[in-house]
């Protein structure tokens, strides 16, 4: 079966779309795909099992609005690891409202069905009833098992036994869960009077070859709740055939040990019933069937005139009750001071937290004994966790609190670099006139204009190109050239064909040198204008960096009072968790004392009567 671990990783999962191997009735489903990184980061958290830093960080998340990809998933997700903490009711709010919303109908069994079992657990009889109304038949078939499992607990527990009986007698199936329908069924028929039919289920479970630990406490259940069913319905010596068959090593086999001993005592074989009562007597004294084996067994001895020997040992019952009185009186004092609680939160302080948590290890010492006890209690172990959790959040909110200095200090260094540059920034900012720039660029477009109009093909020459044409130019107008001689005309053609040939590469050239400048004006425009773009933005982030400083300073500034007045919250939470748990473990031991105050009256009575007959007899041996 699955325990409440296992519950929050498989409804978890399942509802992100996961389902768990060992329960998926299909081919693996598709894998997620993370559109929100803040949601990978949840993720994250998730599957390492570090359950608060993924809520804190999920609803950061949904506050700022940063889940828009995974609004249901995160939501269904919230749902279970509120779970991991035990808030029920706040995980099935968010259940039942996404529930009513269109879901995939396997998704809506799987998680009504992770619900009942849930509720359930926690004692809501009620709430577990209707999630499990709201299955349909597609539940697959390991779940629909333990489905009906659950219903017939809820019988039982609600003290509907007929309809258990109904419901368990027509199980089908030779799977494991059929051996907890049989044992469900016996018990169900023991408490509606039904022995005879109970005692076939239970004799059959009680003789099964186990292959498990589970198999195997079902068998000694079962052994047990028939011999003690035997034994009140006047069947003593059929009671001891499955009360032989507990382990003497299990933890059923005190009261076994006491019950074989009243079915012997019940057919007045006292001699027989001090064995295993004597064998009792050297176990833990706070169990109850070995406190009751101490009375038992001087009862057996003055039934068999060992009058002696049953005062000795009335008085030995009477000491090792007055002494473990002592011990839970000095355990009681342990808990109302409050270190004992101390331990707890000293074993693995930062680790798991939540229904994760286990206890690896109880300290050494006489009152490890007592925490067995306390610990055997689910409601103990459950304010346990609570207390846990709540000590894990005040250590996380210390280291908050150093976090805020952390966050002081960049602000500060960010805002000494800013004061720093800004000087500069602003001396650059007033070299680089960008409206001359602009108007220049102006100009060079009027010039273009210019040149495109006039056609003016030396604008474009390059800087080899116009000294040509310049000493062209001025060879054109030497005088020489003007002379009346041969020669000179000559000169003067060749010169006018230099000057021809430069012109017309020249105006061949004009249109593409002409889009050319164009657009490299174009360019410098555009860049222009991104200047001035960005020169408005520095011009506001120099406006509103201030503003964002002394925001950013309220704010860490701002965190210490929150943080201290979350502090004093959890104190107080802690404080009234840490006495509630008081009340709890100080009730069980309150109990324990009413009980062996109730066996040293009795055995304080049974030894005045034993000196009474002495007296009277005027003998105090057998």
């Amino acid at each position: 079966m699955l325990g409440r671990g296992a519950i929050i990783a498989a409804l978890c999962l399942l509802l992100l779309g996961l389902a768990l191997p060992a329960q998926a009735a299909k081919d693996d489903p598709e894998p997620i795909v993370v559109e929100d990184p803040h949601y990978g980061e949840v993720l994250f958290y998730f599957y390492q099992d570090d359950y608060f830093p993924a809520i804190v960080r999920l609803l950061a998340a949904q506050e700022q609005n940063q889940l828009d990809d995974h609004e249901q998933q995160a939501e269904l997700l919230l749902g279970g690891l509120y779970l991991s903490y035990g808030h029920h009711l706040e995980a099935a709010e968010i259940f039942e409202r996404l529930l009513a919303d269109n879901v995939n109908e396997e998704i809506r069994d799987r998680t009504w069905f992770f619900l009942a079992k849930i509720w359930l657990q926690r004692g809501y009889i009620d709430k577990a009833q209707d999630a499990l109304s709201n299955l349909s038949e597609d539940l697959p078939k390991n779940l629909w098992r333990e489905a009906q499992m659950l219903q017939s607990q809820i019988y039982i527990n609600s003290g509907q036994y007929e309809q258990a009986i109904e419901l368990l007698g027509n199980w089908k199936g030779r799977t494991e869960w059929s051996r907890y329908a049989k044992f469900n069924l016996g018990v169900a028929l023991v408490r509606s009077g039904n022995v005879e039919a109970a005692k076939e289920i239970l004799s059959e479970l009680g003789e099964i070859d186990p292959y498990n630990d589970e198999l195997t406490a079902i068998r000694d259940k079962a052994n047990l709740a028939l011999g003690y069913a035997l034994l009140q319905d006047g069947q003593p010596q059929a009671a001891k055939v499955p009360l032989q068959r507990v382990r003497l090593d299990g933890p059923f086999s005190n009261k076994a040990l006491l019950g074989v001993g009243w079915a012997d005592a019940e057919v007045n074989n006292y001699r027989r019933a001090l064995a295993p009562w004597m064998e009792l007597r050297g176990r833990d004294v706070l169990d109850p069937a070995v406190q009751e084996s101490m009375l038992a067994i001087p009862y057996a001895l003055a039934k068999l005139d060992a009058v002696s020997q049953a005062a000795d040992h009335y008085l030995n019952a009477i000491e090792a009750f007055y002494e473990e009185t002592n011990r839970i009186d000095r355990m009681i004092g342990l808990i109302e001071s409050g270190k004992i609680f101390d331990f707890f939160l000293d074993e693995d302080p930062l680790g798991t937290t939540g229904w994760y948590w286990r206890l690896e290890a109880l300290p050494e010492g006489p009152e490890a004994r007592y925490l067995y006890l306390m610990l055997a209690s689910h409601e103990f172990q459950e304010g346990l966790k609570n207390y846990r959790d709540l000590h894990y959040l005040n250590r996380n909110l210390d280291s908050w609190r150093g976090s805020i200095d952390v966050f002081a200090n960049m602000l500060e260094t960010r805002k000494e670099a800013y004061d720093e540059r800004l000087p500069r920034i602003e001396d650059a900012l007033a070299r680089a006139d960008i409206d001359e720039l602009v108007q220049r660029k102006f100009e060079f477009d009027s010039e273009l204009d210019r040149i495109e109009r006039e056609f003016d093909w030396l604008a474009f020459a390059n800087e080899r190109e116009f000294e040509n044409w310049s000493e062209i130019s001025e060879f054109a107008s030497n005088p020489a050239l003007n002379a009346d001689i041969p020669e000179a005309a000559e000169v003067r053609e060749k010169v006018e064909l230099l000057q021809g040939v430069l012109q017309w590469e020249l105006e061949k050239q004009f249109k593409d040198r002409l889009w050319r400048a164009r657009r490299d004006v174009r360019e410098t425009g555009e860049s222009l204008v991104e200047a001035q773009r960005a020169r408005r933005q520095i011009d506001d982030t120099m406006r509103d960096e201030a503003l964002r400083f002394e925001d950013f300073s309220n704010r860490v500034y701002g965190l210490g009072p929150k943080i201290d007045d979350m502090q004093l919250q959890v104190a107080e939470a802690m404080g009234s968790q840490r006495a509630f748990l008081q009340s709890i473990a100080v009730g069980e031991l309150q109990a324990q004392k009413q009980r062996l105050d109730v066996y040293t009256v009795q055995a304080r009575f049974a030894l005045a009567a034993i000196y009474d007959l002495a007296a009277s007899t005027g003998s105090g041996d057998e």
